[in-house]
């Protein structure tokens, strides 16, 4: 695929064993150990996609994703052997897209990169390519979201919550059913992940974030009276 991965683990083993199936892939993989390297590696280079496990010498995986995601969209999945619900939720916090918890498989790993992979370059887009209502222009194609004009930088999984929000827009949408759609159905995490990432949301769209509006007890909903579509 001619992606350059950014490949962050500390543990030789399961750094070896990921990086064959990557290169299997035609994947250019750049290796780091800790994450002061990690940094080092993505600054020098233009990284498509970062694995970076959380648990890291020098500065731990939650650092290094702030770092990253103050500075860039990348794709990111964390690694991670810890299996709190909290942690995964300070991961998503941080900017993380997608969590992938140790044990796991090598090509469910790989799975899960390209799954994301199309994702951002656009090509499991559906139906028109833009949403515009009332200075908020959601761009499905290329990714750009923007309030009356001004860009508004997300993670590829808080664009994936809002684009999904959209096209059921007036509907109203069950946690687990945002999750399993926007998540996949193979993710077993807590539910509160939904809240934290609807959190980010309207935070990012400021005003605009008027139109996620909350159910209680059921849901939430993307209501709007008049849009172009």
């Amino acid at each position: 695929m001619n992606k350059n991965l950014l490949l962050v683990e500390d543990e030789p083993g399961i750094r070896k064993l990921i990086l064959m199936y990557l290169r299997d892939e035609n994947f250019n993989v750049l290796e780091a150990e800790d994450g002061e390297e990690a940094l080092r590696l993505f600054r020098a280079y233009p990284i498509d996609f970062v694995i970076l496990d959380i648990m890291l010498p020098q500065l731990d995986g939650l650092k290094v994703c702030e770092y990253i995601r103050n500075s860039s969209d990348v794709p990111i999945i964390m690694l991670t052997a810890k299996t709190q619900e909290e942690d995964k939720l300070r991961g998503f916090e941080y900017g993380t897209d997608e969590y992938v918890t140790k044990p796991f498989s090598p090509k469910v790993l790989v799975a899960r990169i390209k799954a994301l992979l199309n994702r951002v370059e656009g090509k499991v887009s559906k139906g028109n390519s833009i949403f515009s209502i009332e200075g908020l222009n959601v761009n499905y194609i290329t990714g750009k979201v923007t309030v009356d004009s001004i860009n508004v930088k997300l993670t590829h999984k808080e664009f994936d919550l809002l684009v999904f929000l959209i096209r059921n827009k007036g509907i109203i949408l069950s946690r687990d059913t945002i999750l399993n759609s926007v998540w996949g159905y193979d993710y077993y995490g807590d539910p509160r992940t939904v809240d934290t990432h609807i959190k980010r949301l309207r935070e990012k769209l400021q005003t605009r974030s008027t139109y996620i509006t909350t159910i209680r007890g059921r849901g939430y909903s993307f209501e709007v009276s008049d849009e172009n579509s």
